[in-house]
């Protein structure tokens, strides 16, 4: 019995915890849940809450209602603005919506610090409730315990509405059934707007009524969206009660679990998290909102304006131009004559060498011209950017992971820094252990990064879509958990450090000057991207992306598909930990915040900007991304975050196809056809958005399908296809 009292206020604590999640975890619940909007900005809207309740707070009760109303107020603008800013991606699925979201909540998370200050702030409370109570014999403070009755309230309230009300009954048809609501009378897009509103003033208020508790910091937004996905999770996106009951779960291992059992309980909601989209990854995140393509070739600005001008083109051939005219107009013969007979005379050189070689000056000719600078680079840039162009190098190897993964198996990865961790931490123990030879230090990482995968690779290749995303959220998350805890091997929160530099090769001199590392960094990067493209390009790629373009009819002709992606998997991860070992290489050091989740947003938003299946545009895009975040933040001292949300904007907005969306024909830098350009590729396949994976639409699915069924034609026949296959 006393050891249960003694543990009565840390209980009570998770309850009041708990509650305060759940009053975000609606409102995230109903972004996603109803309008189909995936907000990682909505630990943001929590923060406008808490950091204007606080601002506002001076001990009275006036100030509390007056923070309460203007927090709330200013959180449910946001949550309307936001409605309008994802309005032009509800075509493009989830992906798109997140990396928006993530942009935002940068930069007003930037603006926030700015405007507030980086300190926490103090949020004071009327007199009455800034006393304590008795409770069961224990003093307890009364202020949490009067937001454990509002939260108790709101949850009654909310439920009231969603079932008893026109209000509710409009929400849940939007979710449901838009088309039947719009021939009610009502606009979906009204039902929508109103939804996110709602969300962000249920985020705002609970921002200011959870100051107290969850004081308005720099590091607030990021741990309350956390906490609240693994909310929603556990408890599911249609009932309020479920998620009510996960909040509290939550609550009492935050607060309770770290009491009782403080060596597990970091372990716990990431480890539930995941467990759960495994165990159920058509129930846990079930929406209704739109398809989850991964682009949308309709909605691209760019390709409209070309279609615009072709169609200019064609008309003004006369009643004789038709079809073939238009061709001609739009290939430049018609035009312009002496273009068309360069482009004829050299496509009659290409024609004229043997299938092999064209097929190689197309694939890897980007490729020289990618890395051939890059060799240059000591000899016009400073150490600083030097060291910067190394670090690139490194994390481009984990961006080119996910595009394996995201752009050809059609698996949206938010969890590729969990392997690159792996071969960071391998790397710097065999070093701090005197195994310094570069080749060593690689195929350690290599080995235990694809150890790790084919470890976490079933739960991930089961899923698709938003689930994958998730799932892989939650492994990278509990894999920084697991390195912050275990310190005496890891380091812990300082990391590692300390521990001799790399030789290049046996025999060789430890490399200490900033030009030895960048030229093995360089040189591993320029070998390992060469093997990964010549792998996506041979008849193992063609049935990966096959198997992502048209699943079901590869599983009816009886291809192995879990056995293709899970080699994907594999060979991703060992790719990534390849990046992390070239890490350690190039900074000396490793801590937690390298497999932390902003690296996994950049290396897919990497990967976006590529175009999800360009090779040579993801590293363009991580190029892209360092260049943003580290050198031109130094000409804006403490505004990166800034730079680096606007970057996600514009990319999402004005580069829904990638860098492969920019070349004409439709072909990436690389030879990889773009985002919903259909047909093969020579990087091999399909790309039809994001594919069946992140709910590749029907009309597009139908045609891929056919290359898909067809994907073993490189290797003689089907038959001979499944033999050649991994």
């Amino acid at each position: 019995m006393g050891a249960l009292d003694a543990q009565l206020v840390p209980a009570v604590d998770g309850v009041a915890y708990g509650l305060l999640l759940f009053v975000v975890a609606a409102g995230l619940s109903l972004a996603f849940g109803t309008a189909g909007v995936l907000n990682l900005a909505h630990g943001t809207l929590y923060a406008i809450g808490a950091y204007i309740g606080a601002e506002l707070s001076d001990g009275t009760w006036g100030g509390m209602l007056l923070g309460l109303a203007a927090g709330t107020a200013a959180a449910c603008a946001a949550g309307a603005l936001l409605s309008l800013a994802t309005a032009p991606l509800s075509r493009r699925g989830h992906l798109a919506q997140a990396l928006l979201t993530f942009g935002l909540a940068l930069v007003v998370g930037d603006l926030l610090v700015e405007f507030f200050g980086a300190d926490e702030l103090p949020v004071h409370i009327p007199g009455a409730l800034d006393e304590s109570v008795s409770l069961l014999g224990h003093r307890y403070p009364a202020y949490r315990l009067t937001f454990i009755g509002m939260a108790v309230l709101l949850a009654v309230a909310g439920t009231w509405v969603l079932t008893r009300t026109r209000a509710g009954a409009a929400v849940r048809a939007a979710a449901d059934d838009p088309e039947m609501l719009a021939a009610s009378g009502i606009s979906p897009k009204a039902v929508h707007t109103g939804v996110l509103a709602a969300a962000g003033a249920l985020a705002g208020a609970a921002g200011v009524l959870g100051a107290p508790i969850i004081g308005p910091g720099p590091g607030t937004a990021d741990n309350v969206l956390m906490l609240s996905l693994v909310v929603v999770v556990l408890g599911g996106l249609r009932s309020l009660w479920g998620i009510l009951l996960a909040a509290v779960a939550v609550g009492e291992v935050q607060t309770l679990g770290v009491s009782v059992a403080p060596d597990w309980a970091p372990y716990l909601l990431f480890a539930s998290m995941a467990a759960v989209l495994v165990l159920r990854p058509g129930g846990a995140l079930e929406h209704g909102g739109g398809p989850d393509t991964g682009h949308d070739g309709a909605a691209d600005p760019l390709a409209r304006l070309r279609r615009r001008l072709a169609r200019r083109g064609g008309s003004g051939g006369g009643a004789g131009s038709g079809a073939a005219g238009g061709r001609e107009a739009a290939s430049g013969r018609g035009a312009a004559p002496f273009r068309g007979s360069a482009r004829s005379a050299a496509a009659r050189v290409r024609a004229s060498l043997p299938t092999p070689v064209r097929s190689g000056l197309r694939g890897f000719a980007p490729l020289a011209l990618l890395f051939g600078p890059l060799v240059f680079a000591p000899a016009v840039l400073d150490e600083y950017s030097v060291s910067l162009v190394a670090y690139a190098l490194a994390l481009g190897l984990v961006a080119v992971s996910v595009t394996v993964l995201t752009g050809y198996a059609g698996l949206p990865t938010l969890g590729q820094t969990a392997p690159f961790a792996v071969g960071a931490y391998t790397t710097a123990l065999l070093a701090d252990e005197g195994w310094t030879v570069g080749p060593v230090q690689l195929a350690a990482a290599a080995a235990a990064s694809a150890l790790f995968a084919l470890v976490t690779g079933p739960a991930v290749i089961r899923a698709r879509g938003t689930t994958v995303l998730m799932i892989t959220l939650a492994v990278g998350e509990l894999t920084g958990t697991v390195i912050s805890q275990t310190k005496s091997v890891t380091g812990g929160t300082d990391g590692l450090y300390g521990f001799a530099p790399t030789e290049a090769l046996w025999g060789g001199e430890p490399m200490i000057e900033e030009v030895d590392v960048y030229g093995y960094a360089l040189a591993v990067t320029a070998v390992v991207v060469v093997i990964t493209v010549l792998c996506l390009r041979s008849s193992a790629g063609k049935l990966l992306t096959g198997s992502r373009g048209a699943e079901a009819r590869m599983r009816a002709s009886g291809h192995p598909v879990a056995r293709y992606l899970m080699l994907a998997y594999i060979g991703a991860g060992a790719l990534a930990g390849v990046g992390g070992s070239l890490l350690v290489s190039v900074q000396q050091y490793v801590s937690p915040a390298d497999a932390g989740f902003e690296i996994a947003a950049l290396a897919l938003l990497a990967a976006v900007i590529g175009g999800t299946t360009s090779v040579v545009g993801t590293l363009l895009g991580v190029g892209l991304i360092v260049y943003t975040r580290d050198w031109l933040s130094g000409a804006w001292p403490g505004h990166g975050p800034l730079l680096l949300g606007s970057l996600f904007i514009l990319t999402v907005y004005l580069l829904p196809r990638g860098l492969a969306g920019l070349w004409p024909s439709g072909r990436g830098p690389d030879g990889a056809k773009g985002p919903g350009d259909g047909g093969s590729s020579d990087a091999g396949g399909t790309d039809a958005g994001s594919g069946t994976a992140v709910g590749q639409p029907a009309a597009e699915a139908a045609g891929t399908a056919d290359t898909a069924e067809t994907a073993g034609v490189a290797a003689g026949s089907a038959d001979k296809a499944q033999e050649a296959a991994p």
